[in-house]
């Protein structure tokens, strides 16, 4: 409890040195679950922020060829020369890695497609300010996933996310897996009708739209 309250109070990455607890089974947080929720698609361009040592990243680029690329930002160079060099040794030419800040992130206005944060965004000092920079660069209709486990100490919870992504102008869409180790999918509110503000909003839309209130 002590190190989870610190962690929400002075929020920091996980040090290089304990890369080797991102190589543990992710169940709900498996690269096969993001694919699932992502749908990534070959020609797109996404973005990942904090990819440690590749255990997504590896294969969603796989999943984009032979013509999409994924951008991975990480504030540590450590984890980036790791994941290049997985990346070469499963002929992966297709991963673009950055070194910096996700509160300012090195990217063009509507460059992405999609983007995702694994276990990541309570890490950031101002989780708000790097969702705000995620709705710059991704595109109208774009899609973008956050995924959360308990028993990291910087958990948020899916009603704290929805609120902070909220702020930064996204729509909720939908979760899955247990609210315990849940990913959530949304989008940018610009791609939704005026006035939905969230999966309810847009459920209610669509069954109105189809005359469940005609007389």
């Amino acid at each position: 409890m002590v190190g989870r309250v610190w962690s929400h109070k002075s929020p920091v990455p996980m040090p290089y040195f304990m890369q080797l607890a991102l190589l543990v089974p992710r169940g709900p947080h498996s690269p096969k679950h993001l694919k699932q929720i992502l749908l990534p698609q070959s020609g797109e361009r996404i973005l990942e922020i904090g990819p440690g040592v590749g255990v997504h990243a590896l294969p969603i680029a796989n999943s984009l060829m032979p013509d999409g690329v994924l951008h991975v930002l990480d504030v540590q160079r450590e984890m980036l020369v790791d994941l290049a060099r997985r990346a070469a040794r499963k002929g992966l030419a297709n991963i673009v890695p950055a070194q910096g800040d996700a509160q300012k992130l090195p990217y063009a206005d509507r460059a992405f497609d999609a983007a995702y944060v694994i276990g990541v965004l309570g890490e950031i000092p101002d989780a708000v300010a790097a969702l705000r920079e995620l709705r710059r660069v991704l595109k109208p209709r774009s899609r973008l996933v956050i995924s959360e486990l308990i028993i990291d100490p910087d958990f948020l919870s899916l009603a704290a996310l929805r609120e902070k992504a909220r702020g930064a102008d996204f729509v909720f869409e939908r979760s899955s897996g247990p609210r315990w180790a849940y990913s959530a999918l949304f989008r940018p509110a610009c791609a939704l009708p005026f006035g939905v503000t969230d999966s309810a909003d847009l459920a209610g839309l669509k069954f109105f739209r189809m005359g469940a209130f005609h007389e």
